[in-house]
């Protein structure tokens, strides 16, 4: 029996449930295509599935909506795949442990993949349902999280659509009008390691906030990455130590939430070692006491050993590393239509040494592309100028915004008659497909909405119940008006 089988509207909730129920982290979207090819097969719709696993659905139109123009209903299949710590899911095989209490679906230990499984459930439901709606053409993307791949990859000619919703959006009462572009990029440093022997020190950086890359990156929540490479700075100033390993991070486009380094250490200094990392803590809470309540920077003994540690010229080059990429919002909007705005970021989502490089991943994002491409070449100079590479990949471009939107018209007065209020119009600083979608199909007049989701890219993602029952409300009113 479906744990979600009291709440309303039953058959969305029901159809999370089951995508809940399998695996659907980037790169591993077989399943789900599968399930939502299946779905079409089984209401006898035309569907294609192409080798990129994006599953694009056409459904005829309602009775009295033969002559209206077509509808793109838009979503992504995949979900960012971040556990706590002490979680032992398996992502590749196991269904997610969801429930709900009072207002809010979570997942337990784990990211709840609302972003963006509410969408592929909203959009089934409704071709379930017998609701009046246009000629509706549905595309269900694959590896959204990790730079657009899927929409990327498909064929565009297949869509005779002009009006695209996007449902992969998580404020309510808020309608998107455009994205940033972005891209990701790999700092990558070339090591070499000789054996040493001291006091072996696990130090962890914990309890951070973390959240998504794009749309909470002007929250200024800590980097665990960055604090760490700080943390690093810090002690090499007072001790001699060894790197033996370093990492942090599980997604680039989610602010990371911990790191850890496991160091060698002489006997001698390692006595105050523990002082001193308190000392460094009480100075990373002051900077962030306003939005990090639960940052925890500690460290384990884990008695004497022999290792592999890095050579200390090379050390060096990683400790500098960390300490001079730019991270976070690099520029804000000024212009009045979008003020308030970020332009420009980037986010070190990924750490990782390994046994002879060391790694970093980011996400960038701009609004603009000549500063985003400005951004990567900055990355490009840095890490060239200590002897390492840089890989760039992921390039997606932005969705511009249309002032003379129908939709938008349409969209705001059906939220405006509904709730007796005006939506927030504005873009948003994280990437959406929408803008491939504009760049493939111009002239194209798109608009993105969705229910409250929070904590996005983290183990704290709620999806509220009450909002995502408005928002489904809502799409069935828009789609009445699109005749």
């Amino acid at each position: 029996m479906s744990k979600f089988s009291s709440l309303e509207p039953k058959r969305v909730f029901e159809i999370f449930e089951e995508i809940c129920a399998i695996p659907h982290g980037s790169g591993n979207t077989d399943a789900i295509s599968a399930y939502i090819a299946g779905f079409a097969e089984r209401l006898s719709l035309s569907c294609i599935r192409d080798e990129d696993n994006n599953v694009f659905i056409k459904a005829p139109a309602s009775r009295g909506f033969e002559a209206s123009a077509p509808v793109l209903l838009q979503g992504h299949m995949d979900m960012v795949c971040e556990k706590n710590s002490q979680s032992r899911h398996d992502f590749k095989k196991d269904p997610l442990d969801i429930d709900f209490m009072d207002d809010d679906i979570f997942a337990r230990g784990t990211t709840l993949g609302a972003d963006d499984g509410i969408a592929v459930a909203y959009i089934l439901a409704l071709l379930e349902s017998d609701h009046p709606h246009p000629p509706l053409e549905c595309l269900f993307t694959t590896d959204e999280e990790v730079g657009m791949e899927g929409v990327k990859a498909f064929d565009f000619s297949k869509v005779s659509a002009r009006r695209v919703i996007n449902l992969d959006s998580e404020d309510e009462g808020v309608i998107y009008v455009s994205c940033a572009g972005g891209m990701r990029s790999k700092l990558t440093v070339p090591l070499k390691r000789y054996e040493n022997s001291g006091v072996h020190i696990n130090i962890i950086i914990s309890g951070l906030n973390g959240g998504h890359s794009g749309d909470m990156i002007d929250r200024y929540n800590a980097n665990a990455i960055i604090v760490m490479g700080r943390l690093l700075h810090f002690l090499s100033k007072q001790h001699k130590f060894h790197i033996i390993s370093l990492q942090g991070g599980l997604m680039d486009n989610a602010i990371p939430r911990e790191a850890n380094c496991h160091i060698l250490i002489s006997r001698s200094n390692s006595g105050d070692l523990e002082k001193l990392i308190a000392e460094f803590e009480k100075t990373i809470k002051n900077e962030f006491s306003a939005n990090e309540k639960n940052l925890m920077i500690y460290c384990e003994n884990m008695g004497e050993s022999t290792e592999q540690v890095l050579k200390p010229r090379l050390q060096e080059r990683v400790i500098f590393l960390l300490n001079t990429v730019p991270d976070g919002v690099q520029n804000m909007c000024v212009d009045e239509k979008q003020k308030g705005l970020v332009k420009t970021s980037l986010n070190f989502g990924i750490m990782r040494l390994k046994e002879e490089k060391f790694e970093l991943e980011a996400a960038l994002r701009s609004s603009v592309s000549s500063e985003k491409y400005a951004l990567s070449d900055k990355l490009r100079y840095l890490v060239e100028s200590i002897g390492g590479s840089y890989g760039e990949y992921g390039d997606y471009p932005a969705w511009e915004f249309n002032e003379t939107s129908p939709l938008l018209n349409t969209l705001t007065s059906v939220y405006e008659k509904l709730y007796k209020k005006e939506p927030v119009v504005k873009g948003i600083h994280a990437g959406l497909e929408c803008g491939v979608i504009y760049h493939n199909l111009k002239p194209v007049d798109i608009v993105s909405f969705g229910p409250e989701i929070t904590g996005a890219h983290t183990p704290k993602e709620k999806l509220s119940i009450s909002s995502a029952q408005r928002t489904w409300e809502l799409l069935l009113s828009l789609l009445e008006e699109l005749k």
